[in-house]
């Protein structure tokens, strides 16, 4: 593992949230050498619920990486807690704004100073009923078209037993299991240098939650559905053949 310098906030939020979550889950951690030690990484995790960022920042952590986490903006306005997050620097992101597009000058810019960006491209937990990955959103791709950096998968499973998205019932119950698996970088060179006009953008977004997805398979078994339903024309001229 290599050497980890935290500031004060970094080191306190350490402190308060590790034991915690040492007691409540039962941890299977696996790929963390994925986690290059030097240098800028964006990180794709999928997404279960609201328990798995502590659990990616946990697995990140343990792998020696300080993760660096989106937030909405209006977060980073709140008193104290504003402050708490921009020490421990995580990134505020404006949505749905005319300021959206600044929002990426500030991932490329962590990048490009070593970070590990956390980007979980689905954009919110899953839709899935049985909460397989879904069709994810071009914003890792984008980050990555910006940077060169490599892309990272992340697998986990067992985040949902800790607070279930669906019924939103928190789970306390001690050593609760949760796997996190990291991949190799994904294979993005094809698109290297490429004008990120929408098609290149949904053409890697779809390879990041191809892998992701399989990796989530090989954790959880069974089979997983197609990431996006094709148009009812399409279904309805196959009936038809």
């Amino acid at each position: 593992m290599a050497p980890r310098r935290l500031g004060f906030w970094q080191w306190l939020a350490v402190v308060l949230v590790k034991p915690v979550l040492i007691v409540w889950t039962r941890r299977t951690w696996r790929g963390m050498e994925h986690l290059r030690h030097e240098g800028g990484i964006i990180i794709v995790p999928n997404h279960v619920s609201h328990a798995d960022p502590l659990v990616s920042a946990h697995f990140i952590h343990d792998a020696g990486r300080w993760p660096r986490f989106l937030g909405k903006a209006s977060l980073f306005r709140v008193p104290v807690i504003g402050g708490i997050l921009h020490r421990c620097q995580q990134i505020p992101v404006e949505r749905g704004t005319v300021e959206a597009a600044r929002s990426l000058d500030k991932l490329v810019a962590a990048v490009r100073a070593g970070g590990a960006v956390v980007i979980y491209p689905e954009g919110t937990i899953t839709r899935e009923p049985d909460l397989w990955p879904m069709k994810g959103k071009t914003g890792a791709a984008r980050l990555a078209l910006a940077t060169g950096a490599p892309v990272i998968p992340v697998a986990m499973w067992g985040p949902e037993r800790m607070f279930n998205p669906r019924t939103s019932r928190l789970g306390l119950r001690p050593r609760t299991p949760v796997t996190v698996v990291a991949g190799p970088p994904i294979d993005l060179s094809k698109w290297a240098g490429a004008t990120p006009t929408r098609a290149t953008l949904e053409e890697m977004t779809d390879e990041i939650m191809l892998r992701i997805r399989d990796m989530v398979a090989e954790i959880r078994g069974g089979t997983p559905p197609p990431l996006w339903a094709r148009p009812a024309a399409t279904r309805s001229r196959e009936v038809k053949e």
